[in-house]
């Protein structure tokens, strides 16, 4: 693979940084804040669903989520939710936009390795000051070449981000956690994917990962990448 691989992208999201389990957090408060509508597991049900529903109109991020717990409370209260409730789940929201940014083990010292022997690329998909934010304070932005911050993962972003870096898919290395957004699109646009697993995903991420192509691999972290572009 080394002969070949020119440009390398990273996904930020539970990829270079923790981003889930501070949702997941998230979710666990606004559900506890309607239990006496609905069970939790009912709550987070009916979330899940105005996630998806609204999902073209907000695209990821915090600020879609919070609008997405505001939109829920008010059904599933049958529009009877005080605005005390409202106030807290909005700081649920403001919380979140000002978690710490925590590195996942071995990042640092990876972009460091491949620093200034290839193209570095972060590709990610989410809210644009949001993915901006979490950049500049993880210290990481330095060592990128391009930042494409997409508003969703398709063939078409990743065709347009391959003629934006001049890059043909078969020179082009994508990591990532998220076998549906980071792996399969690329290997079918004729790249090269590496899956890093995180603990946890998303539900609307979650995918099946017995994946079996020549162009894919499979690591445990992302520090085990450096081993195969020796």
């Amino acid at each position: 693979m080394k002969n070949k691989i020119t440009t390398i992208a990273f996904d930020a999201d539970d990829t270079l940084w923790i981003n889930e389990p501070y949702f997941q957090e998230a979710e666990k408060q606004f559900c506890a804040l309607l239990e006496n509508y609905h069970p939790q597991h009912r709550i987070s049900q009916e979330l899940f669903k105005t996630e998806m529903k609204n999902l073209q109109l907000y695209g990821y991020g915090i600020k879609g989520f919070l609008l997405c717990m505001i939109e829920t409370a008010n059904r599933v209260s049958d529009r009877t939710v005080s605005l005390n409730v409202i106030d807290k789940i909005i700081e649920i929201g403001h919380d979140l936009l000002q978690k710490p940014i925590e590195l996942l083990q071995g990042v640092q010292e990876t972009l460091e390795t491949l620093n200034g022997n290839y193209k570095l690329v972060v590709a990610t998909k989410g809210d644009l000051l949001d993915q901006e934010r979490k950049l500049k304070n993880s210290g990481l932005e330095h060592y990128f070449h391009h930042i494409e911050i997409m508003s969703e993962k398709k063939e078409s972003d990743y065709q347009k981000l391959f003629n934006h870096l001049d890059c043909k898919p078969e020179n082009f290395l994508m990591l990532g956690n998220s076998i549906k957004s980071d792996i399969i699109l690329v290997l079918e646009l004729g790249g090269n994917a590496a899956h890093i697993p995180y603990y946890v995903t998303w539900t609307h991420e979650q995918q099946e990962t017995n994946l079996k192509h020549e162009n894919f691999i499979q690591l445990k972290s992302i520090d085990e990448i450096l081993n195969y572009l020796k």
